[in-house]
């Protein structure tokens, strides 16, 4: 079985962060993406605003020591919220299960939430099997898919 960990995000991580991010399968099912996944500036301008606010939380997935995606926790308002991006190649595994359950390790705050198109089926699963129920639904204009889509909002209640 694989060994799934966090680590701190490396500048020699971006490079493939910002493919595994633009892959437009992914773009798609995410939904609420960048403006332009192909902007490499505002990429690196995003990961360098998320990398040193010390309000958030970043990590590195890696399954067997290769990078496989990143999971974070920050602020929204009052709340927290979490939020991951799995290689596509590695879907279907429990990657992500694992890595946002190592999160919720690390991040003792409860209440906390987190957003899926409600479309996206796997996003959901994951969500639900590390615990997350969902509280309500949202309309919200998805980037990836210029138009407005109905999103899952859900709740994690108890560490």
């Amino acid at each position: 079985m694989a060994e799934i960990g966090l680590r701190a995000v490396r500048d020699d991580d971006l490079d493939l962060i910002y493919d595994q991010m633009r892959d437009p399968v992914a773009v798609r099912m995410a939904a609420f993406t960048a403006d332009d996944p192909d902007d490499r500036a505002a990429f690196d301008a995003h990961f360098t605003r998320i990398r040193t606010d010390p309000e958030i939380l970043l990590f590195a997935i890696t399954v067997d020591g290769e990078l496989a995606g990143t999971v974070a926790s920050f602020p929204v308002g009052n709340d927290t919220e979490i939020t991951y991006w799995l290689d596509r190649a590695r879907w279907g595994r429990g990657i992500a299960t694992r890595a946002v359950e190592l999160l919720l390790d690390l991040v003792p705050v409860r209440p906390i939430t987190a957003r899926a198109a409600s479309d996206n089926a796997g996003s959901l699963a994951v969500l639900r099997k590390a615990g997350f129920r969902p509280v309500g639904k949202e309309v919200a204009y998805a980037t990836a898919r210029g138009t407005e889509i109905e999103e899952t909002v859900l709740r994690l209640d108890e560490p």
